[in-house]
């Protein structure tokens, strides 16, 4: 399996949003491994962050678009596509994107600018495997004439797209079929630019869309011909297509594997599958149980509000261990941390860690009746805050394991994000 990658320098692009008009620019910045892509909005107080994952994803016109409550506010970021794709495409799996506008650049109208700034910044290979999902049975949307499917398919991402002709306006139906790797990606795919028909220009502008578009970097069909433009394909149009549905699909957060044939489609549909593909990963990844809250209770001393784990979901004895633990509104600390924009404080994040270890010392019988005493903690990094209704997976890596005494390496994520990791030794006492 591959390892994830960042990019090894910062780098900058500038453009105009396509819809909005407004000029942008964004910074891009590596980013730890399993952090995935993150949209920060410096232009905004607090520089509100917004995750690229499914649950994230808000319905906008003709665009993808990502929104987010924080600290109380609605932040959104919008035409996220085309740089997802990119990031996709090129085999970027964490990075950092400040951006001091709504709406990210949409520069020539493809995915090209993107691709050449990410490959200037150079890659960085992270000790990491990369995150995947396989699909078991087959997925699909269906919206009217247009259809999107999902099939099983071990050898990667392959995309098979069908445009018909638009009422003559293309001319012909395009089919278009590639098997994506970065250099298909970048030679095949990247390139082609966004499109519309000439008689959609002005219910366009009416609705206040494309204000930043041009004919240079919008193929606009006029018949069978594009205004003040030569075609870099001749099925342009269906590639971009593919581009579109590339930097939907990338929302997943995990590398696909998987056979996508669509017919007709666009946002809408590709919001649908993407929600669809990830709600069946995270069904197939829903924890058995190993220890109830009753039997946590029966091993460790701890009690409300103090107990911070709800269930244990993996054992492997001496080696591996992981918690969940449900942060509800009702937790006594957020009355003071913070009213208004309550946050967990990261020293019970690093507790509920501790908790977790606590419990594999005292599985052993030979721990029967001690008590787990924290004895340090050392490189602590808290990536992201904490909110109510975040539901934490703790996981605990023994580093090294004796009959009273452990050191692990310890991480929280939620929703496959990390939010804090630690490396922690642990003792357990006569009581």
């Amino acid at each position: 399996m591959s390892a994830q990658r960042t990019i090894l320098t910062e780098t900058r692009l500038s453009g105009i949003g396509l819809h909005s008009g407004e000029p942008c620019t964004m910074l891009f910045k590596p980013a730890p491994a399993d952090t995935g892509i993150t949209f920060v909005r410096v232009d905004l107080p607090g520089r509100p962050e917004i995750v690229a994952h499914p649950s994230r994803l808000c319905q906008r016109m003709r665009r993808t678009a990502l929104a987010d409550t924080v600290g109380g506010v609605e932040v959104e970021v919008h035409t996220t596509e085309h740089c997802l794709a990119a990031c996709f495409g090129v085999g970027v799996d964490n990075l950092r994107i400040e951006l001091d506008a709504v709406e990210l650049p949409g520069m020539d109208g493809s995915a090209l600018d993107f691709v050449t700034c990410l490959r200037a910044a150079g890659y960085v290979e992270q000790a990491v495997a990369r995150r995947t999902i396989d699909l078991e049975t087959p997925a699909s949307v269906s919206l009217g004439r247009s259809s999107l499917v999902a099939l099983p398919y071990k050898d990667g991402l392959k995309i098979t797209y069908t445009l018909d002709d638009h009422g003559g306006a293309l001319g012909a139906a395009q089919v278009v079929e590639v098997e994506l790797n970065e250099a298909s990606f970048a030679q095949q795919i990247a390139p082609a630019r966004t499109f519309c028909m000439a008689k959609e220009v002005e219910a366009m502008r009416a609705m206040g869309l494309g204000k930043g578009a041009n004919y240079q970097n919008t193929c606009v069909y006029d018949g069978t011909r594009v205004i003040d433009n030569q075609l870099r394909f001749p099925d342009e149009a269906a590639r971009h297509k593919i581009l579109d549905l590339i930097g939907d699909l990338a929302l997943t957060t995990r590398r696909l594997n998987a056979h996508i044939i669509a017919v007709r489609t666009g946002h809408r549909e590709n919001m649908q599958l993407v929600q669809e593909i990830y709600r069946r990963f995270e069904q197939s990844q829903r924890p058995k149980l190993i220890f109830d809250i009753r039997q946590i209770l029966e091993m460790l001393p701890h009690r409300y509000p103090f107990l911070l784990v709800d269930r244990i979901i993996e054992l492997d004895q001496g080696r591996r261990i992981v918690g969940l633990k449900n942060v509800t509104m009702n937790e006594p600390y957020f009355a003071g941390h913070f009213p208004g924009t309550p946050v967990m404080p990261g020293v019970l994040q690093l507790e509920a860690m501790a908790q977790v270890g606590a419990i594999m010392l005292m599985n052993d019988p030979a721990n029967r009746g001690k008590l787990p005493y924290l004895m340090s903690m050392d490189k602590v990094k808290f990536r992201r805050p904490v909110h109510p209704g975040d539901c934490l997976r703790i996981e605990l890596e023994v580093v090294r394991m004796r009959s009273r005494m452990s050191a692990c390496q310890g991480k929280i994520l939620v929703d496959g994000q990390l939010v804090c990791e630690s490396e922690l030794r642990s003792m357990m006492i006569d009581p």
